[in-house]
């Protein structure tokens, strides 16, 4: 409705204040998905947009928003063709996810052949905050939305085993030495100099502490600082632990390829054991229940949106 003068002169905070969220909750068109073997899947996710939906009207009412547009869609992929927006959450299938959205897009003629660097840093897909306001609104609008998302302490353990304990030119450096700096009580010099060989104890002192040497990382962020659920409203909630089936079910509902499937291998470090509950288990025997029970505490709205249960 804004004159074309005021949107460019108007940030966008103040173009979408007075909008009362959460947004109200969709029907998900299942048109496209037909076939017996979608009913459980289906129901699955009705479950879970309806906790979600839920969680976010106890949490916050009908509450008007405060916060600027740009960052709240800022991981928020677009795919023009099929009208998807993807919000992206790092280890929990994203780096896959990218390739499959390529391939909608007519960016590539099979995931498997896309490189991790293509996926991370060809700049091949778009981000919704690369569109001007009325873009912005018309694609939150219309589009179909999905996160997908993994228990809390396991994408931790991941990306922590993804980036410390595997050779890295910019963790190890920037996040490494900053971490052995302040944490390590008589570090040796090449500690020092390198930032290799972290350990987890001393990334979970830095991930509690209210004065970290570095700042924060999407990796490690959590969902809903990230995505901010109760706000932008996902029409599809998929969860790591069923990933497969859940990533092929959306296929289905947006009206993809029949031959687009989900990819299965692991996108690096494929001979490392997949960070599982037990693997978990052993990294979390590390730290002190008072450090265990904050780490939990860090992410305890992304257990309680997401309807996972305490470790």
């Amino acid at each position: 409705q804004l004159s074309a003068q005021q949107k460019m002169s108007e940030p966008p905070v103040s173009w979408f204040r007075g909008v009362y969220l959460p947004p109200p909750l969709h029907p998900l068109n299942q048109t496209l998905a037909k076939g017996g073997r979608w009913q459980a899947v289906g129901s699955t996710q009705e479950k879970r947009r309806s906790f979600l939906h839920g969680f976010c009207q106890k949490q916050g009412g009908r509450k008007k928003l405060q916060t600027h547009l740009g960052h709240l869609v800022s991981r928020i992929y677009v795919e023009d063709r099929h009208k998807v927006l993807y919000c992206e959450v790092p280890k929990a299938g994203c780096s896959n996810w990218k390739r499959v959205l390529m391939v909608l897009n007519g960016l590539a003629a099979s995931a498997r052949n896309i490189s991790h660097h293509d996926v991370h840093y060809g700049k091949h897909l778009r981000r919704l905050d690369s569109y001007d306001l009325a873009g912005i609104s018309t694609r939150l609008n219309t589009y179909t939305k999905a996160i997908f998302v993994r228990e809390p302490m396991e994408r931790l353990v991941s990306a922590f085993r993804d980036k410390f304990e595997h050779p890295n030119s910019y963790y190890h450096p920037v996040f490494g030495k900053a971490i052995i700096k302040k944490y390590r009580r008589d570090a040796e010099e090449e500690a020092l100099k390198t930032g290799s060989g972290v350990r987890f104890k001393e990334f979970i002192q830095y991930l509690l502490d209210s004065h970290r040497p570095v700042g924060m990382d999407i990796h490690w962020e959590q969902v809903s600082k990230l995505c901010h659920p109760c706000l932008i409203g996902y029409d599809f909630i998929g969860k790591f632990e069923t990933l497969e089936e859940d990533a092929n079910y959306f296929l289905q509902l947006v009206g993809a390829p029949a031959e687009l499937k989900f990819p299965k291998f692991k996108d690096r470090h494929s001979s490392d054991q997949r960070t599982s509950a037990e693997v978990v288990r052993q990294y979390l025997k590390e730290l002190s229940k008072e450090e265990r029970q904050m780490t939990y505490d860090f992410y305890y709205l992304d257990y309680l949106m997401f309807n996972y249960t305490s470790p």
